[in-house]
């Protein structure tokens, strides 16, 4: 029996995401929440022939029931970034929003793995944890930044360059998850060594600024809501698939170094330079306690070493906004 909690399931990313977890056979309870619309919503997914159970929860007075006893929790609420917004922005409204969310699952799910969505996560992350610390149930192992839109992005663009199946294209993105924090090692991927100097930085900005191409795009009506409900769900259903089967899956995600071993840590020192950097996007194998082992950075080119010099910096402050919120 696993229970996922979608908190934000009436919005642009919550509604296909919780259509993609509905599909899954893991999946016996998918508790949907949100402060509006989400009854209708569960009555619609509820009605796909799939054994999982749909229940709807609306509001402040009905979140303990949507969160208590949860296995997963994925927070995709939020507002949407807005053509002009700078993450900035976001961080007002979204930062008390994540908080708030982040109380209820530590009171009533404390021991649920958390996938936190809402941007910035470079800051929401840290905010979680320090929820989580002052309710003394934090595990760094459980709580997790969805960084999986950076990686989706990176196999599609660099497919599309070097003309592979995006599906077989395998690109770790460490750091963070929004622009220069968001890196991307091309270095590290096959066939991306017949690429110029100039394709590569062209495209490591694509992926590092893909948000904002959508975000363009739809003119004022939107952000990234079907690829990041995409990302989501892969990232979410990883986790589970390693909590009941056991399996092995190894997925790029931003979580707190304390649940790094030294040799990713020490990778990410010699990397950016910067010896007190306390989250960071690393490989990590997922198992049935959330994070199993993490791998460290490995080789990088000397172009990838001056992306992670220009990430540290704001990186660092990113993640002091959100602590100290």
């Amino acid at each position: 029996m696993v229970k996922v909690t979608v908190c934000g399931a009436a919005g642009g990313i919550g509604q296909p995401l919780s259509l993609l977890l509905k599909q899954s056979p893991l999946v016996s309870h998918l508790s949907l929440y949100d402060i509006v619309n989400t009854p209708g919503v569960a009555a619609d997914l509820s009605h796909i022939n799939t054994k999982s159970k749909v229940t709807g929860h609306v509001g402040a007075d009905q979140l303990e029931e949507a969160i208590k006893d949860s296995d997963v929790i994925v927070i995709p609420a939020g507002v949407p970034r807005k053509p002009g917004m700078t993450r900035d922005d976001l961080f007002k409204i979204n930062a008390g929003i994540v908080r708030d969310l982040a109380t209820a699952a530590a009171k009533f799910a404390p021991k649920a793995f958390m996938c936190i969505i809402s941007n910035p996560v470079n800051s929401t992350v840290p905010i979680v944890a320090e929820v989580f610390k002052k309710h003394n149930v934090y595990d760094p192992r459980r709580i997790f930044g969805v960084t999986t839109l950076d990686i989706v992005r990176a196999s599609t663009f660099i497919g599309e360059l070097i003309g592979a199946d995006p599906a077989d294209v395998k690109c770790n993105v460490l750091g963070g998850h929004s622009g220069v924090t968001i890196l991307p090692l091309l270095s590290q991927v096959p066939g991306t060594e017949k690429l110029t100097q100039e394709q590569i930085e062209k495209v490591t900005n694509r992926i590092q600024f893909g948000g904002d191409e959508v975000v363009k795009a739809k003119d004022g009506a939107g952000s990234a809501t079907l690829s990041m409900a995409f990302a989501g769900a892969r990232f979410a259903l990883n986790v589970v698939e390693a909590a009941v089967k056991g399996t092995s899956t190894i997925e790029c995600t931003y979580i707190d170094l304390a649940a790094a071993t030294p040799e990713a840590i020490a990778s990410v020192k010699e990397a950016t330079g910067e010896q007190d950097i306390a989250y960071f996007s690393l490989p990590v194998e997922l198992g049935p306690d959330g994070v199993k082992n993490t791998l460290p950075i490995g080789a990088i080119s000397d172009y990838e070493k001056t992306l992670f010099t220009a990430a540290a910096t704001e990186l660092k402050g990113n993640i002091a906004k959100g602590a100290a919120f």
